[in-house]
């Protein structure tokens, strides 16, 4: 089924990333980088493909350690439809009824089940606030420098956070736009509300 297929791609291609951030520019800085996190919240992705318009929706379960990721698509009735894994040697996409899919890399993998690939290679960091923009200089996201232009083409504003007053926010809504995908897919929105961090 190539709607969850999609969904769980486009969160999971984050997990090639595995390099520390440098220290972030801003003062007014969102939560420190953490190579270890646990996330949930909501995605919709609206993209067009050979003309024709497409949306998806779904929850996501998301869980980054320093060289792993590992990802869940869950439906709206609380089945679990896919699950990436991706280590620095692999990825790996299980779907509900059907074989294991792997390949060396994340990119190769959206390649071989979709033909074509979703180069989301940021959001491991995109999730915490940050990016590399155009220029290739580290981003850190807060209420007051809220969106980028990343190196890879992508748009990220950074709607809205858990907590505007808070010394240190964490974002809650972003919204991701393809500046100059030149692919298959020629436009595609998504959009991410994290749910809010346990206590």
């Amino acid at each position: 089924m190539i709607r969850p297929l999609l969904i769980a791609l486009a969160l999971s291609t984050v997990a090639g990333c595995t390099t520390t951030p440098s220290v972030p520019r801003s003062s007014a800085a969102v939560a420190p980088y953490r190579d270890s996190a646990d996330f949930g919240g909501r995605i919709a992705i609206n993209y067009s493909r050979d003309g024709k318009k497409e949306s998806l929706n779904g929850t996501f379960t998301w869980r980054q350690g320093k060289t792993n990721t590992d990802v869940s698509l869950i439906s709206p009735t609380g089945q679990t439809v896919a699950v990436i894994n991706v280590t620095p040697q692999s990825a790996t996409l299980t779907e509900s009824g059907k074989a294991p899919k792997t390949a060396p890399d994340l990119d190769t993998l959206t390649t071989q089940a979709l033909g074509w690939s979703l180069p989301v290679s940021g959001l491991r960091d995109w999730l915490q606030g940050y990016a590399t923009d155009s220029k290739g200089q580290r981003f850190t996201a807060s209420p007051a420098n809220d969106n980028v232009i990343t190196r890879d083409g992508w748009k990220l504003e950074y709607v809205s956070w858990q907590d505007d007053a808070a010394p240190v926010p964490q974002p809650k809504r972003i919204d991701v736009t393809r500046i100059a995908l030149g692919q298959a897919v020629d436009d595609m929105q998504i959009r991410i509300v994290i749910y809010p961090p346990e206590k």
